[in-house]
């Protein structure tokens, strides 16, 4: 990729600049990833994106690669041992969460085969293509990320807010929040 090629966000740090191009926005299909953006957006609230990105290895480590099955049975024991692991945010309430929400998580993988068939129900089963031209313009919060979160919540969910749940939403996908001057707009228009 030519380093004159136009990204949305301004930054030139490695590791910002790989997620932006490889991750960020393109369609999340498998439940594992879904459950691991869902648990990186809980713990990134009243934090910096930089932040979680910096530590997303060790907190991958800390919670088995992020697979709901194993976390859901996480004990308390596991929770004191994840308030002292390497790299992981220290909120009791957050890492609590992540518990509570991978065995939501399941319950919705129960009831409707997939996480990923529940999840993009709420842009009806596409990804959503903005065209905004600044990043003053994309809103914290839509009326797709306040229904997600009214239902996650309603199933038992934690740290799913209407904002949380569109940086989720802009991750995974579910929107395409690239500018429309971004080089990966139109990639991503075209893969989803």
């Amino acid at each position: 990729m030519s380093s004159e090629a136009k990204r949305c966000w301004n930054t030139t740090k490695p590791l910002y600049v790989k997620y932006h191009d490889e991750e960020w926005g393109v369609p999340v299909h498998d439940d594992r990833r879904h459950f691991e953006f869902l648990v990186l957006d809980g713990f990134q609230a009243g934090l910096s994106w930089w932040i979680i990105l910096e530590r997303r290895e060790k907190l991958r480590r800390a919670f088995d690669g992020f697979d709901p099955e194993k976390v859901a049975r996480y004990t308390q024991a596991d929770l004191e041992r994840l308030m002292k692991a390497d790299g992981v945010i220290k909120n009791r309430a957050k890492i609590a969460a992540a518990v509570t929400n991978a065995q939501a998580f399941l319950k919705i993988q129960r009831e409707f085969g997939s996480l990923d068939a529940f999840i993009w129900r709420f842009t009806g089963g596409k990804t959503k293509h903005n065209t905004f031209s600044k990043l003053s313009e994309m809103p914290a919060e839509t009326d797709e990320s306040r229904a997600m979160s009214k239902e996650l919540k309603a199933r038992g969910f934690k740290f799913v807010g209407p904002t949380i749940c569109y940086a989720y939403m802009q991750a995974a996908g579910l929107v395409n929040d690239h500018l429309v001057c971004c080089f990966r707009h139109e990639q991503i228009r075209k893969i989803s």
